[in-house]
């Protein structure tokens, strides 16, 4: 059987359960013309007692490798995981959760005031999608165009995915192994080095990361930074947190523990 007949084959397996279209926080208005998820949805199979043997694997757990195999066995859409923008991957991982194990996520909150342990549950129906002004940007791209407020240097860059962020971790693992523990970190610099793809039209990745380490002033940087991030799609974990023993309030970011998608699990 030819390896297109064998994926063929495991999509139709997997229309043999019960599927949902999840919408996806981009719209599908950054992936090319005729991309599975240029519709702006992504269709998932609810999860089964053999996904749950995924989740239980010690192997994929050493590797860190459990959620991107649980959700390449939930998609039904024809598309690798590693291809997903990050924050359509976060809006996939939630339903996930949902369709596996319904839409209260139950979490033990420290207020970050006078410690309490808050008991809380979380209708993660309720999430919203990040609002952007889509038009703004170009349809069927994942290229954008900034200029540096300092230094009017004209940057273009990509909106990250799954692979992209792989890739990061894979070098920021590797460069670990040779750093001087009481120097510096370079994840700020690394993560530019892989999101930036041409510093006024050169494209030559020597140029590209010579700019990040020499040439990229601070605030630069931080503009650079908060306008990736402003276009970036995703989905909103941010909620009203008030603290029962002190009445202590706060926006804060969703925890995602080892009970997000093991509830039953002691974490």
């Amino acid at each position: 059987m030819s390896e297109n007949n064998k994926v063929t084959a495991k999509q139709d397996e997997k229309k043999k359960f019960p599927t949902e279209f999840i919408d996806l926080p981009s719209k599908g208005w950054f992936y090319p013309e005729g991309h599975p998820l240029a519709s702006g949805q992504v269709e998932l199979k609810y999860m089964t007692a053999r996904e749950e043997d995924i989740l239980t694997s010690a192997n994929l757990i050493r590797q860190g490798k459990v959620i991107d195999t649980l959700i390449n066995a939930l998609l039904v859409t024809p598309v690798s995981y590693d291809d997903i923008l990050v924050g359509d991957k976060n809006a996939i991982m939630i339903a996930a959760r949902i369709l596996g194990y319904g839409k209260d996520y139950d979490i033990d909150m420290p207020c970050p005031k006078c410690g309490e342990v808050n008991k809380l549950t979380i209708d993660l129906t309720g999430l919203n999608n990040k609002e952007i002004d889509f038009n703004s940007f170009k349809k069927n791209s994942n290229t954008m165009d900034f200029e540096l407020p300092l230094s009017k240097r004209n940057i273009t860059f990509k909106l990250m995915t799954g692979g992209d962020e792989k890739s990061i971790e894979s070098e920021m693992k590797g460069l670990a192994k040779f750093a001087n523990k009481k120097g510096p970190g370079k994840n700020l610099t690394t993560r530019l080095k892989h999101q930036i793809i041409a510093v006024d039209g050169n494209a030559d990745t020597k140029v590209i990361r010579e700019f990040v380490d020499n040439d990229l002033f601070a605030q630069d940087s931080l503009a650079l930074r908060n306008h990736m991030r402003e276009a970036a799609p995703d989905v909103l974990t941010k909620f009203n947190f008030e603290c029962e023993a002190c009445g202590y309030t706060e926006s804060v970011d969703m925890p995602i523990d080892a009970g997000f998608f093991w509830p039953s699990s002691e974490a």
